[in-house]
């Protein structure tokens, strides 16, 4: 999937918990030559997830596969040199699940976010709502508000994990949440919602009128394939690996399918529904640290995500069918069965049968 100019640029800050944000600058004129076949879908997959960084319990599920290429200038020869991105969902009728894998060497350096990969997903919540210009609303900062901006809304969960244990859950906590926003002041996977690139704040905050009790309803976790302590890591044991290792990233989140939101900073998902969404990737290129506008994208416009009913309908059907082809078999097998029966009981009893007459044996 070939990304065009710059729609994630609308991405380039995520992991900063401040309220505003610096500018963002766009080169150019907008342009997009997006592929219309690539669909990410969402099965419904009960019970087989683990939310540990690990993609093992994914490998049945089918994924789309991407080509990552910067956003602000989406040159071929400038694709990210090491692989694709896989995107894979699903859900269990409640929550929904996204896994993330990417191949890339090992790159860590605790408390330095910019010298470690990051990912960031964002949906469409207002039916107005661009994937350019991170909702398209062309309100300044000063006066983007839920009433200027009404229907431009975009949700944004962003994991930068500088400071981020591998294997371990980042995300909701009941310490932010108990503070009514979207953030996570211990791993850094936010929950946000935005506008524009100008008006990009995390959930229950922002200017007056947007203040919610708000919460994070992200969980998330990565992991490196090249980490071999699969019991556990500590804090202590950071960096985690040697850098330079060959291997691949894994990202793993998840949500409810709907949360509590009452004012247009969560994405709604619906079994049986398309939700659109995009995902970006930062990654410190050569050992470099990467910076905001960086990062790479899976696409320049809108990816849609279909929220099945998946298995579980096919399976239904799978069985309704069976049962019809057994029932069928069954009834034919009785008229048959009835069908002999009255003819043998004909043939005995019928006016062309032979009378009984006793034999009768002389002894002596």
């Amino acid at each position: 999937m070939r990304p065009c100019t710059n729609p994630v640029r609308i991405l380039p800050l995520l992991f900063v918990l401040v309220l505003r944000v610096s500018s963002h600058q766009e080169s150019g004129e907008w342009e997009c030559e997006a592929g219309s076949q690539v669909r990410v879908d969402a099965q419904f997959r009960p019970g087989i997830v683990t939310l540990d960084g690990h993609a093992d319990d994914w490998k049945d599920v089918d994924g789309s596969e991407f080509s990552l290429l910067p956003a602000l200038d989406p040159d071929e020869d400038k694709e990210y040199k090491a692989g694709k991105m896989t995107v894979k969902a699903l859900h269990d009728g409640r929550n929904i699940y996204f896994l993330l894998q990417v191949d890339g060497d090992y790159a860590y350096t605790k408390g330095d976010s910019k010298k470690c990969p990051s990912v960031a997903l964002m949906f469409q919540i207002g039916e107005r709502a661009t994937y350019h210009n991170m909702g398209g609303c062309t309100e300044g900062t000063g006066t983007c508000t839920s009433k200027t901006c009404k229907g431009h809304e975009v949700d944004i969960m962003h994991f930068s994990i500088g400071n981020a244990i591998p294997g371990r859950l980042y995300g909701a906590n009941p310490i932010d949440n108990g503070e009514r926003n979207g953030g996570d002041r211990f791993g850094h996977l936010v929950d946000l919602f935005s506008w524009t690139p100008h008006c990009r704040f995390r959930d229950g905050t922002g200017p007056p009128g947007n203040d919610s009790s708000a919460q994070n309803d992200w969980s998330g976790a990565w992991w490196h394939s090249s980490l071999s302590l699969h019991s556990g890591f500590v804090e202590e044991d950071s960096p985690y690996a040697s850098n330079g290792q060959k291997g691949s990233y894994i990202f793993e989140f998840t949500r409810p399918l709907r949360t509590m939101d009452r004012v247009q900073q969560d994405v709604q998902f619906t079994i049986g529904e398309t939700a659109n969404m995009a995902v970006a990737f930062w990654y410190p290129v050569d050992g470099n640290p990467w910076h905001g506008s960086s990062h790479y994208s899976i696409n320049c416009d809108w990816v849609p995500l279909d929220t099945s009913f998946g298995g579980a309908s096919l399976t239904k059907a799978e069985s309704t069918h069976s049962w019809d082809v057994a029932s069928a078999f069954s009834l034919l097998f009785a008229v048959i069965s009835l069908c002999l029966s009255v003819f043998v009981m004909y043939r005995l009893t019928g006016p062309g049968s032979i009378a009984y007459k006793p034999m009768e044996i002389a002894l002596g």
